[in-house]
């Protein structure tokens, strides 16, 4: 399968991985993430050039693990900034759209994994196992 993406989104999500990453780096978020929630991150920002392909459940599992991480980190940013600046302020709304179009990413995988657990669970009569997350393909 494979998750589209507009301009809007691929932008948002490349600046809130890079946030993401920044602060891990500065320790500044509230909770580091564990290594492997930063790992996803890294491994998902090289893909941020256009649309993924997503061949199994399983790697959907991780790109969604690491848009889920990086959309945490830009509703604290937009937080952050509604609260030190103004909630009509340029940063604010610019945050909020960041945000906003994260969430959309992550809704749609959300959707995908739906789609694609009922598929799995159609055709071997079963619930996803780890196994079949990884050997059950998906085509483009």
């Amino acid at each position: 399968m494979i998750l589209h993406f507009n301009y809007e989104e691929l932008t948002a999500l490349k600046a809130g991985a890079r946030t993401f990453l920044a602060r891990e780096e500065e320790g500044y978020s509230r909770v580091l993430a564990p290594p492997a929630e930063r790992a996803r991150v890294e491994a998902l920002l090289p893909m941020l050039d256009g649309d993924v392909s997503l061949p199994t459940l399983a790697e959907l599992s991780t790109v969604r693990s690491a848009v889920e991480a990086i959309v945490e980190c830009l509703r604290v940013e937009m937080e952050s900034v509604v609260v030190t600046t103004h909630a009509a302020d340029e940063q604010a709304v610019a945050a909020y759209f960041d945000f906003a179009h994260g969430l959309t990413v992550a809704h749609r995988l959300d959707e995908m994994a739906s789609e694609m657990e009922a598929m799995i669970e159609l055709v071997t009569g079963e619930p996803p196992t780890p196994a079949t997350s990884r050997s059950f393909l998906f085509p483009d």
